[in-house]
């Protein structure tokens, strides 16, 4: 019988999109891009994740192209993963605003190996998109453009239907930044998958604007996660 890690790595591998965005916008695969990611990626779930736990479910909205488009973990950048997981990566060196707050968190609610134990965090997207800008290509959110939304919808619902089938608990789920959720309702409305949702200020946007009330929003972090673990 499969573990979480063995599902998780299995549907990074196999990660592909094959539609077509909008003129100037383009998907980057971490995992087809640079072979070591592959590797640090299994390492890191097969570390946290080397069982069968049912876990609470956090959706952000699409991996950076200095987290999780380098390292294959979400809000993880090289700095976190070598520092708090002990997993280096040789290939690449990246800083990513958001890593710092979620790792912030995460020694909050009590450390690394605790927090996976019971949290499986990714994106709807889970690959990266970049648009095109006069300065060379720019993060792009899945919902900067209607055209672009509309391109990835189907994709979204299905990669969302199958980060449930590892195992998570969609009784309620998390889901980071405001605007993210309202596109996440459409899906759930249209797809049922999730009971209940529950909206946290994105990481990005707390490190950027509320840093003085970092703590705060650390703290509602935790206790909304903490308020009721998923059944076994």
């Amino acid at each position: 019988m499969k573990t979480f890690a063995d599902k998780v790595i299995e549907f990074n591998k196999n990660l592909q999109f094959r539609g077509d965005l909008p003129d100037g916008f383009e998907a980057l695969n971490p995992y087809l891009d640079n072979p070591e990611t592959m590797k640090v990626m299994g390492e890191f779930y097969h570390k946290y994740y080397n069982d069968r736990n049912r876990r609470k479910f956090i959706i952000g909205i699409n991996p950076s192209r200095h987290g999780a488009g380098v390292t294959g973990v979400p809000f993880t950048d090289t700095k976190r993963l070598e520092n708090v997981c002990g997993i280096k990566m040789n290939s690449a060196r990246t800083h990513e605003v958001s890593s710092v707050f979620v790792y912030d968190m995460i020694a909050g609610y009590g450390g690394a190996e605790g927090f996976y134990k019971e949290i499986y965090i990714n994106s709807p997207f889970p690959l990266a998109i970049v648009r095109k800008a006069k300065t060379g290509w720019l993060n792009a959110n899945y919902y900067d453009d209607k055209k672009l939304f509309e391109a990835v919808k189907d994709f979204m619902i299905d990669s969302l239907k199958k980060h449930i089938s590892l195992g998570v608990d969609t009784s309620e789920v998390f889901v980071l930044g405001k605007k993210n959720s309202e596109f996440i309702l459409k899906l759930n409305e249209e797809a049922q998958l999730f009971e209940k949702m529950t909206v946290l200020e994105h990481p990005r946007y707390i490190q950027q604007y509320k840093t003085k009330e970092k703590q705060l929003y650390i703290d509602k972090y935790i206790l909304a996660l903490k308020k009721q673990n998923p059944p076994e």
